[in-house]
């Protein structure tokens, strides 16, 4: 199984916090856990929370690993850039 890790922290803003970047990981889930069913795991994580995996040097929120490996930093989660590299992994995998 491909663990998915998305990291990402509370927003601050003229409302109070906001979850976004959960919210959006919980969307990344349903996606791909239609696209890749049992084959891909995603957990999100807040950046504050101390099972947080390890923070790349230089990294932006939000950030993906694939098991464990830096897949992208800032800006938007890209879901047709993630299932194309998800694509690849798995037919390496088999």
């Amino acid at each position: 199984m491909i663990k998915v890790q998305i990291i990402g922290t509370q927003i601050a803003c003229s409302e109070g916090l906001k979850d976004s970047w959960r919210e959006l990981a919980a969307f990344v889930k349903s996606q791909l856990s239609v696209r890749f069913p049992n084959k891909v795991e995603v957990e999100y994580f807040d950046l504050f929370d101390e099972r947080c995996p390890s923070f790349p040097k230089d990294a932006q929120i939000p950030v993906v690993l694939i098991d464990g490996e830096l897949f992208s930093s800032g800006g938007k989660i890209a879901i047709p850039k993630l299932t194309k590299f998800l694509d690849g992994k798995l037919s390496e995998l088999t």
